[in-house]
């Protein structure tokens, strides 16, 4: 067989394998989730060689949706680690034979902790299997490997149904865009999944002036607050309008530098506005619109001020 031949046949193996693990979704499947969903600790996953790369992976995608999970090496574990395996915490154990000695070994401290342990193996009458309290079998026909030695069908099937496990919960936890953007902060996608709400300003931080605010004192709240704008505010604290520092060089111009106003009299009076749920980026892209650099923070239909949120803010967070 040729190379390009043998590399076809590899993914062919594969794909095979994977075609055949929907329909071992059953009874097993939704306990294991709900095992998870019901934990009062974290989501252990333990396994060695092979199967404990695929096993860091799982507990990497299980704590990105939600599921506080970590990954423990059995061959560790069974040297001071299983110290980090506490009561109420669920263990996922990998092996594809079910009879991994390391793995085995932990199995009797696992029963006496009282964590359940859900198996992830391609052997349903193994040791493993019989010991676990939920089964997701991941047998496959062949490996990819001409001597059907190196893991390779196998792995692909325990990462994909690993996956599966971990979408399932994400459903069942009811797991949000919000939630994404919270436990990825650094990402990418995190960082086009924040809200307003997550960069605004508020509190004291937010620039106010009164409607009879004086030029000097529109000038000291503006320059304080560092936003290019001031809000300004009735005397019940509702907003009735914005003066930027455009505003005031207009004015400036307009009055030859003498000028009379106060903020009431050169305010916009319907300043563009956002809610704090709204995406970030929905913000970005409405400055660009409109030309602007800031957006007063408003819940639909109040006039109470909830925050400010600038380009800057947008900047900082990589938003742009």
């Amino acid at each position: 067989m040729d190379l390009a031949g043998r590399g076809i046949r590899t993914l062919k193996i594969e794909a095979e394998a994977l075609a055949r693990l929907p329909d071992r979704l059953g009874r097993d499947f939704i306990q294991s989730v709900e095992l998870i969903m019901a934990c009062q600790g974290r989501v252990v996953v333990t396994g060695i060689g092979k199967s404990g790369l695929v096993g860091q992976k799982i507990a990497a995608t299980l704590a990105s949706v939600g599921a506080p999970s970590f990954f423990l090496h059995s061959a560790e574990g069974v040297h001071g680690d299983l110290g980090m395996v506490t009561r109420g915490d669920v263990v996922i154990v990998l092996s594809y034979s079910g009879e991994t000695e390391e793995v085995l070994r932990l199995l009797p401290m696992f029963a006496r902790l009282g964590t359940p342990v859900i198996a992830i193996t391609g052997q349903s009458e193994s040791t493993l299997a019989t010991e676990a309290a939920t089964v997701i079998d991941i047998s496959v026909e062949e490996e990819a490997c001409p001597m059907n030695l190196v893991p390779t069908a196998s792995t692909i099937a325990a990462m994909a149904m690993g996956d599966a496990l971990a979408m399932a919960v994400l459903e069942a936890g009811g797991f949000r865009e919000e939630d994404f953007a919270k436990f990825h902060p650094g990402g990418a996608l995190g960082r086009k999944l924040l809200r307003v709400g997550d960069l605004m300003v508020t509190g004291d931080d937010i620039p106010k002036v009164s409607g009879e605010a004086s030029l000097s004192e529109m000038t000291r709240e503006m320059t304080a607050k560092g936003l290019g704008l001031t809000c300004v505010l009735d005397s019940g604290g509702m907003l009735i309008g914005i003066v930027t520092d455009g505003d005031l060089r207009r004015s400036l111009e307009e009055s030859q530098g003498n000028i009379q106003s106060n903020a009431q009299g050169m305010m916009t009076s319907s300043p563009d506005t956002i809610a704090k749920n709204e995406i970030a980026a929905g913000a970005l892209k409405r400055m660009e619109v409109n030309s602007i650099t800031s957006l007063i923070v408003m819940e639909k239909g109040e006039k109470e001020i909830v925050g400010v949120i600038h380009l800057h803010h947008l900047l900082r967070a990589g938003v742009v």
